[in-house]
């Protein structure tokens, strides 16, 4: 047989393309678009410790909201190459919680986007039985402030249907969203309505894993997308993004008293990523490992 036949040439190519690329167990750069760093987290883990497991893992892309909001300045003066702060409005013990009543948050939000040094705002909650009406004052000022400075909101739901979600997000079409945990516990179906009628919206898979939204599961047993999640990526591979959000234990919540252990794992929240999106078609796997949100954060040169 020719080495000039196409069965020859193919095989050649493949044998190249094997030795070239990563294996399916071999990391790949990747961007997590939902980290914190809060000064309970930095008290077990320095920020050279926390550079290090960014590096270690292979992370290009490190999209980090600070409690403190310059917490996450301080990181991204130390990965300057990796680091992407966002400002993080929280302020005390609970905050997460009434943040929406506090006027405050629009005022050091605009001040601290002015600085040029944040590239988005979040992490936002809006939560059933804490939040009712999304058309507040401070609520729709804040999504207001991302589409002034054309920055992302990251943005957290938890209400047993989208209505709240695409209520807002029809609201303010020029505002970037960014959906934290794929809507928390809402199963693929609710999240298509979303994404259907949302041409602003991304969703981002952190917390979708074995040790936290464990009673609404993303991934079988193997660390497979389940049927119903692997059809929708695969529909829309450019509106999915992955994230570790390093909080743990996860029962503490919002313990500004107790000690964060959330970047020692750091390692376990990806790899749980990595195993379904190596069962994905390779250029899909890419856009929802980095591309995707290198775009949704206006990285240039990568």
């Amino acid at each position: 047989m020719s080495i000039t036949s196409p069965r020859v040439y193919c095989l050649l190519l493949g044998i190249l393309l094997a030795a070239l690329l990563p294996g399916p167990g071999l990391a790949r750069p990747l961007a997590d678009v939902h980290m914190h760093w809060k000064w309970s987290q930095k008290e077990v883990t320095s920020t050279a410790e926390a550079i290090a497991a960014l590096r270690r893992q292979d992370i290009a892309l490190a999209v980090v909201t600070g409690t403190p909001p310059e917490l996450a300045l301080e990181l991204a003066e130390a990965a300057p190459d990796l680091v992407r702060p966002i400002v993080g409005i929280y302020r005390y013990t609970g905050h997460w919680s009434r943040w929406h009543r506090d006027p405050e948050v629009l005022v050091r939000t605009r001040e601290l986007l002015a600085t040029g040094r944040f590239h988005g705002i979040g992490e936002v909650h809006l939560i059933g039985g804490f939040v009712s009406a999304w058309n507040t004052p401070v609520i729709d000022g804040l999504f207001r402030l991302g589409a002034e400075f054309d920055v992302p909101v990251l943005v957290h739901t938890e209400f047993s249907r989208p209505r709240y979600l695409l209520e807002l997000c029809q609201a303010h079409p020029e505002t970037r969203l960014l959906w934290a945990h794929a809507g928390a516990i809402l199963p693929p179906h609710e999240v298509a309505r979303v994404l259907a009628d949302c041409p602003n919206v991304w969703v981002e898979f952190s917390a979708r894993d074995p040790w936290r939204y464990v009673a609404s599961p993303i991934a079988d047993e193997q660390g497979r997308l389940l049927p119903a999640w692997r059809d929708l990526v695969l529909a829309q591979p450019d509106r999915f993004m992955i994230g570790s959000d390093p909080v743990w234990p996860v029962e503490q919540l919002d313990g500004w008293d107790q000690p964060d252990t959330g970047w020692q794992e750091l390692g376990r929240f990806l790899d749980f990523h990595r195993s379904w999106l190596a069962d994905l078609p390779a250029a899909v796997a890419e856009q929802i490992r980095l591309t995707n949100a290198l775009a949704l954060f206006r990285v240039a040169g990568r």
